[in-house]
């Protein structure tokens, strides 16, 4: 099922978002973990393609394993990164053949040593171009990615919302967000497209915080802030891994509420392959009938 269709429904849904493992034990412990919240009948499974499209090969083996023996709407992530147009396309041939009718398309980031983006000789250099060679040849439902806090190699909040509609023109149905903490950040985000006329729904994702060096780590790279407020409470538990924990799921769930209530279509959990903090926001937003199954 095309993921456009769910999100033009009356209700909200709620997706959640893994990656390749490394080996075959973490591919287990994936499983697992999705098939403790398959019961939560997200509308869709993203998979990640791997920093350099370093997992390609495995990204398209979970997809097809999770639509066609797990029964959930699976959505592949595909990057820029390292690969002709060629090359691409035979990749999203994979994906069509394993019967995916979503994609996640992505410029990526540069491999593991490198710190800037290269183009690919005979590839592309913008998400826009692959969203654009996609759409001229398959018939996939096409997600782009946004920043609400500014993608942090644009030059400027413009520059950033001009590549932004630049996808959404060449043929991107709806829109992801990396990761951020406050949700006015977000609604600012959807406000500047809205009066851009552009009308996408814009998913928000949300990581519920486990680790407090992890998620410093990642922001960095990302652009995205944590709240001071926040930050000095996480940073003060540190040392507990249950009680940042909590923290981070009490925080989490509380976006949620926020975006929720605001009207966002979506929520697109970033897992990190793991359930239980996931599963802990789930429950408590289905107790309070913000939860409804697709």
């Amino acid at each position: 099922m095309k993921i456009i269709d769910q999100l033009n429904g009356n209700a909200p849904v709620f997706s959640f978002e893994f990656f390749p493992p490394k080996n075959a034990d973490g591919v287990a412990r994936l499983f697992e973990s999705i098939e403790d919240l398959k019961s939560y009948q997200p509308a869709y499974v993203s998979v990640t393609y791997g920093a350099g499209g370093s997992t390609r090969g495995l990204t398209v083996e979970l997809v097809n394993r999770i639509q066609n023996e797990l029964g959930l709407n699976a959505m592949a992530h595909l990057t820029c990164v390292g690969a002709t147009s060629q090359e691409l396309d035979d990749v999203i041939g994979d994906f069509q053949n394993a019967g995916l009718e979503n994609l996640l398309a992505l410029r990526g980031d540069p491999p593991q040593g490198e710190e800037q983006f290269k183009t690919t000789e005979g590839g592309f250099a913008h998400a826009s171009e692959l969203v654009s060679f996609i759409k001229k040849k398959y018939d996939f439902c096409i997600a782009g990615a946004c920043y609400p806090e500014v993608h942090p190699e644009a030059v400027d909040a413009e520059a950033d919302m001009d590549a932004l509609i630049k996808k959404v023109e060449a043929g991107a149905e709806f829109l992801i967000t990396q990761l951020f903490f406050q949700s006015e950040d977000y609604f600012r985000l959807v406000e500047r497209l809205r009066a851009r006329n552009v009308d996408v729904p814009v998913v928000a994702g949300i990581m519920p915080i486990t680790n407090v060096a992890q998620v410093k780590r990642f922001t960095e790279m990302c652009g995205a802030k944590i709240p001071s407020a926040l930050l000095q409470e996480l940073e003060a538990a540190e040392g507990d891994t249950e009680a940042v924990r909590e923290i981070g799921v009490r925080y989490a769930t509380q976006q949620c509420r926020q975006l929720l209530a605001g009207g966002c279509p979506g929520i697109h959990f970033y897992t990190l392959n793991r359930s239980k903090a996931t599963r802990q926001i789930l429950e408590t937003l289905r107790d309070e009938e913000r939860l409804t199954p697709v």
